[in-house]
């Protein structure tokens, strides 16, 4: 019998769980939930025998890899996949998945929810801004980047799109204006919302050079990667731009310093909530399961990333 493995420190909601179970159940395959695991030791050991593998933000590094002997497929439940090693994946021949798309209206609805939060000062009691006739740049016009606009525009704001790797007549489509370039868009924006992936080119590279490109008292959004941020240059800027706001959903190695020098100008999420919710952990976990069936029954490569 195939065994699956569902491996969360941050576990999926319980009707989502239920319907994993569900799918898995119906396929005959053995389903074992390893949740809120406190040390490594313990996912090592879960993995010795598992066929195929679900995670969310769970770390697979080549020891995990190593442990897992009979291991034949990872499926990330959620876009981002850069928490697996995929070069020791694919030495092992192990297919990597994700599962695009399934998060995405949740990540866009915390986007526009953080926009409010500190438009409106925090809540605080004390005169806000509002967002109607504001302009929204989005970095990475993929599927979390299509759904902020359609969001935005439902707030009547003016939406426009860098992504050099979608067509210009796609984006157009949906109603988006499109800039040539980063920094056109960077200057032309009262928001900018992040979403590229962690990579060796997109690492950092929202630096001094793009922020500094933003208009006075503009708002820097990012619900994708900490790691795309180049922390001493957003540091630079909140010093030179005297109202520019950082609202993210990834808190930054330095959030101490912005915190207790910018209050007023920043907000970050307890952790990684853009995922967090019934609906998306659903969406994710079922389509993970059915990823793995496919693959395992009919050798479906479709969402490979590796």
């Amino acid at each position: 019998m195939t065994k699956v493995l569902v491996a969360t420190v941050k576990p999926f909601a319980k009707e989502a769980v239920n319907q994993i179970k569900a799918v898995f159940n119906d396929a005959g395959y053995e389903c074992i939930f390893l949740e809120k695991y406190q040390d490594n030791s313990e996912f090592l050991e879960a993995v010795k025998d598992a066929d195929a593998l679900i995670v969310r933000s769970d770390k697979v590094s080549p020891e995990v890899l190593d442990a897992a002997k009979n291991l034949k497929i990872v499926v990330r439940a959620g876009a981002g996949y850069d928490n697996i090693d995929l070069e020791a994946a694919t030495a092992k021949g192990v297919v990597v998945m994700n599962t695009p798309g399934q998060n995405s209206n949740a990540v866009a609805e915390l986007v526009l929810g953080m926009m409010v939060y500190q438009a409106r000062n925090h809540f605080n009691g004390t005169s806000g801004r509002e967002l109607k006739g504001k302009k929204i740049g989005i970095h990475a016009y993929g599927n979390v980047g299509k759904n902020v606009a359609r969001i935005a525009k439902g707030f009547g704001m003016e939406v426009a799109a860098f992504d050099p790797f979608v067509p210009a007549e796609a984006i157009e489509a949906d109603g988006v204006e499109v800039f040539k370039t980063a920094e056109e868009m960077y200057a032309a924006c009262d928001y900018i919302s992040l979403h590229l992936p962690a990579n060796k080119h997109t690492i950092q590279s929202i630096n001094y050079a793009l922020m500094s490109k933003m208009k006075q008292g503009a708002t820097l959004v990012n619900s994708a990667r900490k790691e795309v941020v180049h922390e001493d240059d957003l540091l630079k800027i909140f010093e030179e731009n005297s109202k520019f706001a950082y609202i993210s959903d990834i808190a930054p190695d330095n959030r101490s310093v912005i915190e207790e020098k910018y209050p007023d100008r920043c907000f970050f999420t307890p952790k990684k909530m853009g995922a967090q919710t019934a609906e998306a952990n659903i969406n994710a976990g079922i389509a993970a399961a059915k990823q793995i069936i496919g693959y395992i029954e009919n050798g479906d490569t479709t969402f490979k990333v590796n």
